[in-house]
């Protein structure tokens, strides 16, 4: 099985049709499992493994160690020119999360220490994991074209952005001839979501708005959280419950529009013989403009479930009656 591939609009950057989280990688998989299980993603043709500065950083022990494991693979595997080699960073300190960390000077040293702890010379794709709604877009597009020249970073995305704010860069670029944002990573899954419940209120998840925004300039969208943990698979087998208190449900997912959404799943399942896995990654993948889901795997037998996937395309009709 080889995935399929999708270009990142406006950039010759072509990734896989599913990029791999990283954020278990080195914590809560140690070296051999992780290895083991980026060894099966490339394997299968994936060429994206999405970490982050901050990735497993509120453990107790050695920070960063996603990008360091990331690192490690890459050398030991010789195989950095085969991937699109992606991180965040600008992302606040934990125990500050109401900090932003956008200044030049720090967006800046984190690019320098991602690129030593990840072993590479320049990263493909940089993501700004947060905003600074404080700090003008065109003072953030500026710092990022400076390290576009002097070539730490190729390209570069933002997370939990608005659309109001990823539209204001996007013109700014445009009118100042500089790069602008090449990608987005918003929490998105086929599930509800109420933003007023988020336990972070740093996070964004794609809205309306946000979705016009994609369809109408072709903008990638690389959704994190993209199955909403499992939510309508474990609905489903009765792991989980929206009954009652939904004790284990992520109160932003605590809504009447996802018990109408599993019961709409459940009948797609049954219509197309499709897994829940397979519905939710499709769900993204079917859209009017490019998008590779990230999908969060902790095993091998979890990753060939979401490989599963990359067959399955769903008509307009669908998709509006899954929205």
């Amino acid at each position: 099985m080889t995935m399929k591939r999708v270009r990142i609009a406006g950039t010759d950057l072509v990734g896989s049709s599913l990029a791999l989280g990283g954020v278990p990688l080195g914590s809560r998989l140690d070296r051999e499992a992780s290895f083991a299980l980026m060894d099966r993603y490339v394997d299968a043709g994936g060429n994206m493994i999405d970490t982050a500065e901050v990735y497993a950083n509120w453990l107790p022990g050695e920070t960063s160690v996603s990008e360091k494991t990331i690192g490690a693979w890459m050398k030991a595997r010789n195989n950095r020119n085969a991937l699109i080699v992606t991180t965040k960073g600008a992302h606040p300190r934990i125990p500050t999360m109401h900090i932003a960390r956008m200044s030049p000077q720090e967006i800046a040293r984190d690019i320098e220490d991602s690129l030593k702890r990840l072993q590479v010379d320049t990263i493909d794709l940089y993501w700004l994991h947060r905003d600074d709604r404080d700090r003008p877009v065109g003072d953030i597009l500026e710092t990022l074209n400076e390290q576009v020249r002097a070539g730490n970073i190729r390209y570069f995305g933002c997370s939990n952005w608005t659309a109001e704010r990823i539209g204001e860069a996007q013109r700014y670029a445009a009118e100042h001839g500089v790069q602008g944002f090449s990608a987005n990573q918003p929490m998105w899954s086929v599930a509800a979501v109420d933003a007023a419940k988020f336990q972070d209120p740093t996070l964004v998840a794609m809205d309306e708005k946000m979705h016009r925004l994609h369809r109408t300039s072709g903008l990638t969208a690389i959704p994190y959280s993209s199955q909403a943990q499992g939510l309508f698979a474990k609905l489903q087998d009765g792991r989980l419950s929206l009954d009652g208190d939904a004790e284990g449900v992520a109160p932003h997912y605590r809504t009447e529009d996802n018990r109408r959404k599993l019961e709409r799943i459940r009948t797609i399942a049954e219509n197309k013989s499709l897994s829940f896995t397979q519905i939710a990654l499709a769900y993204l993948t079917s859209q009017p403009f490019p998008a590779i889901p990230i999908v969060g795997c902790h095993t091998e037998e979890q990753l060939l479930d979401c490989l599963t996937a990359d067959e399955t395309r769903f008509t307009e009709e669908e998709l509006a009656y899954l929205s």
